[in-house]
């Protein structure tokens, strides 16, 4: 099994436009770094068939290096670092910087460099061999080159390419990187590149013919709509010695994706298909919905109240979309406050949320989901809610539904008393207690002013939604009542796709957080 880091040079340059995320998620934007596109990043086309824009998001080599020294990652994994950048320096530095932190690198040659007008010069088979040479010299660990399918506009074929790489010291190819773009009015950049089912064929077809261009020696691992173990089986009799799998996880926690890749290597050996019941189908239907009432509207967090019921488990989200905020669609995930109607609680940040705030009773917008994983407690026993700012919203579901047949705690922190919302409702789930830094409304402090007068049990629950900040300072204050594994988490994170398969919500310990939580175990 492989870990793969997506690396590129501290001044790469991407094809997609510069946007940093909305307000405080990244706190100092660095020009030097690639934040990616906009949301929506992915496009559902058919049955697991996605168009993706995700942009080429990095952090640079240096700081890329240091996170992968530091991972724990078992002595038996092979680490592969995938470089990009604008210019043949660019590759040879980051190959050079990674070198001792990865087992093998990968280069990205199938985006658009601005020195060739636009063409993708994993096109080209001079600059494919020029580069591939340069970068084979500067480094002693092997390099594969990640070729394009994208072949039409040029006299060239993939052979042409995958021959040069080989020729040039590649230890192999990776085929092949998404097809396209296809234009499509539903995502914020406009257009992205197919993965998934649809490009099954056209990965078959390139690692064929790469494989009668270059010889039976060279190494090709292939990816693109790699579901069961007969989609493996037709690869590698293709001429593939490896596979690389990637749409196939989307929708899968981690215990299913352990499950799941074991279990294709078994229907290979015992010509079964057990691993298809691991799949999962991730819905992404838009649904409208209009706004039946406006809760604090003089402020910038802001309580959406509609008239359509939906079935949402406790913890879970939603992604509010509109299609059109100056010519251009937007989505951002909330957390369901409420189910029965879908209310949905926003804090005005940046460029969606502040078109997203004025919105109107009587207005329209788009929801997908829920997502994320439910919650739940043993009956009767002691649960705390902690919310802070924005993260009361992640809450109020939790406490309704956990009140039916527990004992709750509600505390509630803010700046001042405008942001505290929905304060009567949360009195009739259990205790609650408030604080603001102004002294608006309640004690004047910070949360963890509020702990030293909890009256509850040993071992009790605690779910804490808010900034990271805060989760870190009440983190103790809760291990001196309870234990790390009754202790969740949900902190403000980028969650771009929704479905696991961007990584952008990772934690530090690599976990998904629209997948394995929001609320995330603190053990």
């Amino acid at each position: 099994m492989c870990k793969e880091y997506g690396i590129w040079t501290s001044k790469s340059t991407s094809p997609y436009p510069k946007i940093v995320p909305e307000g405080d998620e990244v706190e100092n934007p660095d020009p030097d770094k690639e934040y990616g596109c906009r949301e929506p990043i992915l496009v559902k086309l058919g049955p697991r068939r996605f168009l993706n824009a995700v942009g080429l998001t990095n952090l640079g080599a240096e700081v890329m290096r240091e996170k992968i020294i530091e991972a724990d990652i078992p002595d038996d994994r092979v680490k592969i670092g995938s470089i990009f950048g604008k210019t043949l320096e660019d590759y040879v530095k980051a190959a050079v910087i990674l070198e001792d932190a990865v087992d093998v690198l990968e280069g990205n040659y199938s985006c658009p460099n601005s020195e060739k007008e636009g063409m993708i010069f994993g096109q080209d088979p001079e600059i494919v061999y020029n580069f591939t040479k340069a970068i084979v010299d500067a480094v002693n660990i092997p390099f594969l080159v990640k070729l394009t399918p994208n072949m039409d506009n040029v006299p060239y074929s993939i052979g042409d390419v995958a021959k040069a790489s080989i020729d040039a010291g590649a230890y192999g190819v990776v085929l092949i990187n998404t097809s396209g773009p296809h234009k499509n009015p539903h995502l914020y950049f406009g257009r992205g590149g197919e993965s998934g089912a649809g490009i099954r064929d056209l990965r078959i077809e390139c690692v064929r013919e790469v494989r009668e261009a270059v010889g039976r020696d060279p190494f090709i691992s292939a990816t693109g709509g790699i579901f069961t173990a007969r989609d493996v089986r037709e690869s590698i009799e293709s001429g593939a010695n490896a596979i690389g799998i990637g749409t196939a996880l989307f929708g899968m926690n981690d215990q299913q994706i352990i499950s799941y890749l074991p279990a294709i290597v078994k229907d290979l050996i015992n010509g079964t298909d057990n691993a298809s019941q691991f799949l999962r189908d991730v819905d992404m239907t838009y649904h409208r919905v209009k706004i039946e009432e406006v809760l604090n509207s003089d402020c910038d967090f802001k309580i959406f109240r509609t008239y359509r019921e939906m079935k949402a488990e406790p913890g879970q989200f939603v992604y509010g979309y509109l299609p059109n905020i100056n010519g251009k669609p937007g989505e951002k995930p909330f957390s369901v406050m409420d189910d029965e109607p879908l209310t949905l609680g926003v804090q005005e940040r940046g460029y969606f949320t502040k078109a997203f705030n004025q919105l109107k009773k009587g207005d329209y917008f788009y929801f997908r989901g829920p997502y994320g994983k439910g919650l739940d407690v043993p009956d009767e026993s002691d649960v705390v809610l902690v919310g802070g700012g924005c993260g009361i919203a992640g809450i109020n579901l939790l406490a309704k539904r956990f009140s039916e047949k527990s004992d709750v705690t509600i505390l509630l922190a803010a700046k001042d008393k405008d942001h505290i919302s929905y304060l009567e409702n949360f009195r009739r789930y259990g205790e609650v207690k408030v604080i603001t830094e102004d002294g608006s409304l309640g004690r004047k402090g910070l949360v963890t002013g509020l702990f030293g007068s909890l009256d509850i049990g040993q071992d009790s629950y605690f779910f804490n939604c808010g900034p990271k900040a805060m989760v870190n300072a009440i983190l103790p204050l809760e291990l001196e009542i309870t234990r790390f594994d009754r202790i969740y988490s949900s902190v403000d994170r980028i969650t771009r796709c929704g479905m696991g398969g961007c990584g952008s919500c990772a934690d530090s310990k690599g976990r998904r957080t629209c997948v394995e939580g929001p609320f995330i175990s603190e053990k």
